[in-house]
This record gives structure tokens, sequence and C-alpha cells, in this order.
């Protein structure tokens, strides 16, 4: 059991600026731990720059994001999968194992957490297949086991489903939440409404740059709070 926690996550007066247009707006905002916190909103709302700034991929123009200051291990309790992982030239197994040999793990402890690895997402007798041939519903399995064999305490997700059928889908979701019961908080975009509902515990719906809401799912969901979250999720063009 942990004795420590990288949580909360604070963002203060975050903006970001790219050239010379303002992509985000001041967003202040405390993520807890606890259930999966999904970010919603349009195409160019600013979801995925959210997800980067919070990771450490981008510097705020403004503002400071702030994680507990836990020193030299905090390299290691954040990790982020993307729409596209990248996947390495060799096995399945393998590409886990150079993750956790990045991470400083010493060769007798990756066989072990390679095969929990694998295992948990439903990979074990793909072990030795490479990576690349594998198809887009186990690459994303893969890439997620792949973060998670660091154990990170938080580990962000950019539309970890996007372009997959339904039942590549399912199986990533059912990933997910076997990640977040290990004790790994969830941040997440997506565009699948279905799939928000499924897996949120607090919503943060975004639009044109600017938090418009931060909410548990459940009140977010029956009785948005704003015009722009209605619409949303009425299926209306935002703007």
């Amino acid at each position: 059991m942990r004795n420590f926690s990288i949580l909360p996550l604070e963002l203060c007066g975050v903006s970001f600026s790219a050239g010379g247009k303002k992509l985000i707006h001041d967003i202040d905002l405390m993520i807890e731990d606890g259930p999966a916190t999904i970010l919603l909103g349009p195409n160019g709302a600013g979801k995925s720059l959210l997800l980067r700034l919070c990771h450490g991929l981008l510097q705020p123009t403004t503002g400071q994001v702030i994680w507990r200051d836990l020193g030299r291990h905090m390299p290691k309790l954040h990790a982020m999968v993307f729409q596209r992982p990248v996947m390495l030239r060799r096995s399945a197994a393998a590409n886990i194992d150079y993750a956790l040999k990045l991470n400083g793990i010493c060769r007798q402890s990756r066989k072990k957490l390679v095969a929990e690895a694998l295992e948990l997402a439903g990979l074990s007798d793909q072990a030795q297949t490479p990576a690349r041939v594998l198809s887009g519903g186990q690459q994303q399995r893969l890439a997620i086991a792949r973060a998670w064999a660091c154990r990170p305490q938080v580990l962000f997700l950019d539309e970890p489903t996007a372009s997959l059928d339904p039942q590549a889908t399912k199986a990533v979701e059912t990933l997910i939440g076997q990640v977040q019961e290990s004790g790994t908080k969830i941040i997440m975009t997506t565009h699948d409404l279905g799939q928000a509902r499924r897996l949120a515990g607090e919503v943060l719906f975004l639009h044109s740059g600017r938090l418009i809401e931060h909410r548990p799912a459940e009140p977010f969901f029956s009785g948005p709070a704003t015009s722009e979250a209605r619409a949303f999720l009425a299926g209306d063009l935002l703007w």
C-alpha cells in the first residue's frame, strides 16, 4: 500500500498559447484521487492540450501545474498513453520490458512485471508477437499495459478507443477498469458519450479552451448546468 500520493493535481490560472492564439484560458482546477476523471467537449475544445499540460509535455504560457512534491519520485508516478501509441520494433513482451528498463527496474523484477502486465491486458498468448503486427485494439491494450507495468499513480489516456470497433472498445474499457481497480487514477479524454457514462466518476467539460463545468458524472449527465454542456449532450454543434 502506498504511504504517499502525488494527488491532488492542481492547476492555477493555467493558459496556453501557440501561434499567437490563446488555446487554453485561465483554468483553475483540482483533481483528487478516486474514480475516473473524464474530459468531454467538442473538437478543438482543448482536451488533449490540457492532458499534455497536466502530464508536463507542454509548459503553460501562464499559470502553474502543481503536483505534490515528491522529489526524485515524480518522473515515475504519472504516465500517458496516446490515441495512436508508438510500438517499438520488438515483441509485445519486449515493449513492456523496455519501458521497465527505462524506469530503472532491475532485470530480475522485470520478468514478473512483464508477465503481470500481459496477463492484465489479455495478451499473454501474444507475448512474443511483434507488437506492430497486433491489431489496433491489441496495440492500445499493450500500450496501456506497458504504462501500467511501471505502476503510475496517475494514467492519462487520450482517446484510447478512437477508431476501434465495439468489441475492441469493450476490451480496452475492461482493461481501463482493471487498471483503475489496481489503484491507478485514470484521467481520460473521449468523444464517446456512452463510454463517458460508463467510466466517469467526474466530468470536466471544456469548450473553446475554457473549463465550463467540473461536476460528478451523474448530475452532469442528468442535468448539465450550462447551455454549452446541454447542447453538447443533445448532439448540437458548438462553435
